[in-house]
């Protein structure tokens, strides 16, 4: 059984969604489970295996569902007693562990020309779930994209509408021109997500703005995309730009300052007045 539920969490990991490992660390007096049982929570609710059932079992799914939406582990203690927490009449304390697996995050490349076929590579690079969305087959497919988790390609405003993308995910647009490249921001401006990179020169993105503003988009949704995108650390050339933008999702992803960690070093030594 333990085989199957760790192959049924990195299924679920893989897909991208979150997943929680349940073990009893410590059984005391009579409890419906044993010490060393494990069972798997999903964030759908559903569960792999079983640490007794009852309502020992239902109060620690719930506790594990609370761990994965807070993204923490956590420990549990539970008593068994008639007037206890679980109210239960078979006597004795339970401890156990709620071990949390985070998604992977997922890279939404909009286009899947030069430049995102490079975002590309560095995703793979840094594990991330890897989608390509195109409106050209010839631009998503297996050939170009071998490792993608995911290809799409068709309308582009309708694909990005009816995906489903959260906080763990980040999107660059980096289409093949003007007209798309509005229609994605569009698109996923409405949405919660961890990050929106958008390819162009200040007028483009400019002209961009304002007609999205004219069509009813509120400047404050605007004001969070990363426009022009990636950090300046290119010649120019497509990798290297590719290198920019993924530098940048990582500064976000971990909350980091994005400094030289040079002038960091610099800082602590005249602080200490060496």
């Amino acid at each position: 059984m333990e085989g199957r539920l760790m192959i049924e969490i990195a299924r679920r990991i893989e897909k991208g969604e979150k997943a929680a490992l349940v073990t009893l660390i410590e059984v005391e007096g009579s409890s419906p489970g044993k010490s060393g049982s494990i069972m798997g929570v999903f964030e759908d609710g559903s569960i792999e295996g079983t640490i007794g059932g009852g309502n020992l079992e239902y109060q620690v799914v719930n506790s594990a569902l609370e761990a994965i939406r807070e993204g923490k582990n956590r420990k549990f203690d539970f008593e068994l007693i008639e007037d206890g927490e679980l109210h239960m009449k078979c006597g004795g304390r339970v401890k156990g562990y709620v071990k949390v697996f985070e998604k992977r995050k997922k890279l939404i490349i909009i286009g899947g020309g030069h430049l995102g076929n490079e975002l590309y590579k560095l995703g793979k690079f840094l594990n991330m779930y890897t989608v390509i969305i195109d409106d050209r087959e010839e631009y998503a497919n297996k050939k170009r994209f071998p490792q993608a988790d995911e290809l799409l390609w068709g309308d582009i405003g309708k694909i990005l509408e009816e995906y489903s993308l959260d906080e763990g995910s980040y999107a660059v647009i980096v289409t093949r021109g003007h007209a798309s490249d509005k229609v994605a921001l569009k698109a996923i401006l409405e949405k919660k997500l961890a990050y929106i990179g958008m390819i162009g020169s200040r007028k483009k993105i400019t002209d961009t703005y304002k007609e999205l503003v004219n069509e009813g988009v509120s400047i404050k949704k605007l004001e969070k995309v990363y426009s022009p995108v990636g950090l300046d650390i290119s010649s120019g050339e497509p990798n290297e730009i590719a290198l920019g933008i993924m530098a940048e999702i990582l500064k976000v992803k971990n909350q980091k300052s994005g400094k030289h960690m040079f002038e960091v070093k610099k800082v602590k030594i005249q602080g200490e007045n060496l």
